[in-house]
């Protein structure tokens, strides 16, 4: 099982990136997908998820209304989607899969991805 994260950078505040998150050795659509990230000094935190068909979305409360979370099934992706960026969004973002539904407990996702460096300057 892999997960590979790309589309990170530096962006200005208030600017936009799109992350991926190419999946494969796993059957895609048999996992919920996660998206967390780690800034320096921080624990790890949820971003968002959605559910294995796109039926369900969820967000933290930081980032709801500015960040999107999608995927494609059939091609074995995921996406997040960044816009109105802040520099306290500063942080190396993963995505993961878990079975069952998304929750917000890292340690519930069974596979994750090396994670891609997003700074956002001010």
């Amino acid at each position: 099982v892999q997960l590979v994260e790309s589309g990170g950078g530096l962006v200005q505040a208030g600017g936009s990136l799109r992350l991926s998150c190419a999946a494969s050795g796993l059957t895609f659509s048999t996992y919920a997908m996660g998206w967390f990230r780690q800034a320096p000094g921080k624990e790890r935190e949820f971003v968002g998820g959605i559910s294995r068909f796109s039926t369900t979305t969820y967000y933290a409360d930081s980032v709801r209304g500015r960040f999107t979370i999608s995927r494609d099934n059939a091609k074995n992706t995921g996406a997040l989607q960044m816009n109105s960026l802040k520099p306290e969004d500063t942080a190396v973002y993963y995505c993961a899969v878990k079975l069952g539904n998304v929750r917000d407990v890292s340690l519930e996702y069974t596979h994750w991805g090396q994670g891609t460096q997003v700074t956002v300057s001010s």
